[in-house]
């Protein structure tokens, strides 16, 4: 990210004049920010537009509110894949919104964006206290969801026949970008309508996010099926585990888990490319540690060791969403290595477990469901003082408002960082697998 470009700055649909309702031993100023940039060698060079240190505004209750809870309809839409903590999320809104602000007209919209487009005829949903007290405990998302681009304009309409004040919007990038286009067009057509978006990716690739929610409970999940395929590993001669998990363009999920329980012995991921044949290569190195030590666990991101696969001249297939339809890499590593080894004349024994919609679909684990409930009352009250155009996000270990086209996905795990070489000292395999 071009980190000259930054710009921090939160639209806000008017000035507040309404006291807030809620109660609170503080209140968080405007004026309360957090530097951008904390390290001394950088720090003179990172400037905002007049010149002060670059900084983000700070999340929390405002003492003056834009809108009048008397008044306020809200909506709430979840878009993209299923990931824990959506629920959590929609609780966290609905309570906020109700017993904080006394904001009784809440609303859920059906199945993504398509329940802001009438052709569909997904029908909407009333919230209350009493509809989400549950949802927590159950995986996915009470709303459903669903992926692919939708009329802007025809959704932005839909807002105002509805009188909706506040649309609230969870999901990940693409759905981000989708809700950064809804606000421009609400401004373009100056209705006060406020639009918050709360960050969802369990890749937790989303750049100046310090974590999504959702990742903590896919490591978790993912170190059973580690622990699973360890079992596999250890309970058969020459016993290799592979496990195939989330990880589109970022190895996030699979360096966690991998550090979280330290059983695996190979780690794939999409930011480190690799050789199958060769002295150094992947099927050179696993043979090597299957002499030596009879069993082996492999862990491997969906997006790694795509540049391996032919495609057979095919046509580039994306989904709804325009995202790249990735070729399936465990089930060609798994049949590079039986093929393999078989010409090496070593039997192996190898269980391949690919457990990436069970870890999609939980409910959120302890530390997610938290996170998931700050980043819900968070995001209600930016919505209720007026703020548009932003998300709410973790950075520095501080809740913060980012305006929408400042976060973007990509982030990756850097082969020269810490983080990987964490890796390579945990799992004791090659630092490159190159030839």
């Amino acid at each position: 990210m071009d980190q000259s470009s930054l710009d921090f700055t939160i639209a806000s649909l008017g000035e507040c004049t309404i006291p807030s309702p809620i109660s609170v031993s503080y209140f968080t100023p405007d004026t309360k920010r957090i530097l951008y940039n904390i390290y001394l060698n950088h720090y003179s060079d990172l400037k905002s537009p007049d010149g002060s240190p670059l900084s983000l505004e700070m999340a929390g209750p405002r003492e003056m509110i834009f809108f009048d809870p008397s008044k306020t309809k809200a909506a709430i839409v979840t878009c993209g894949g299923l990931c824990p903590g959506i629920n959590d999320v929609i609780r966290a809104i609905v309570m906020e919104l109700y017993h904080r602000y006394s904001v009784h007209n809440i609303i859920g919209v059906r199945y993504g964006f398509q329940g802001l487009i009438p052709q569909y005829g997904h029908p909407v949903m009333e919230l209350t206290p009493d509809v989400v007290k549950d949802i927590h405990a159950v995986g996915g998302s009470m709303l459903s969801s669903s992926r692919g681009r939708q009329d802007i304009r025809q959704m932005v309409n839909v807002l105002k026949r509805m009188n909706i004040d506040i649309l609230f919007c969870i999901g990940g990038d693409g759905t981000m970008r989708a809700t950064e286009r809804i606000t421009d067009e609400i401004l373009a057509s100056k209705l006060n309508i406020a639009v918050i978006g709360i960050p969802k990716t369990i890749d937790n690739d989303l750049h100046l996010i310090q974590k999504t929610f959702g990742f903590d409970t896919a490591i978790s999940e993912s170190v059973k099926a580690i622990q699973c395929a360890h079992v596999e590993a250890k309970g058969a001669p020459m016993g290799v585990g592979l496990v195939k998990i989330m990880g589109r363009q970022s190895g996030h999920i699979a360096v966690g888990a991998a550090l979280a329980q330290n059983d695996v012995n190979i780690v794939l991921i999409p930011e480190v490319p690799f050789d199958l044949e060769g002295e150094r290569g992947f099927l050179k190195v696993l043979e090597r540690r299957l002499r030596e030590r009879g069993h082996c666990v492999i862990l491997v991101a969906e997006g790694a060791g795509q540049e391996l696969i032919s495609r057979n001249a095919e046509p580039v297939e994306t989904d709804a969403s325009g995202n790249l339809k990735l070729l399936d890499i465990g089930q060609f590593l798994r049949t590079k290595i039986e093929t393999y080894f078989k010409k090496v004349g070593l039997e192996i024994n190898l269980k391949y477990i690919d457990p990436s919609y069970m870890i999609r679909s939980v409910p959120a684990n302890a530390s997610d469901s938290n996170y998931c409930g700050a980043l819900g009352q968070y995001a209600v009250h930016a919505g209720m003082a007026g703020k548009t155009g932003m998300l709410v996000g973790l950075m520095k270990d501080e809740f913060v408002h980012l305006p929408l086209k400042m976060v973007g996905s990509g982030m990756q795990v850097n082969p020269e960082g810490n983080l990987w070489m964490r890796i390579l000292e945990s799992t004791g395999q090659p630092a490159s697998m190159k030839n």
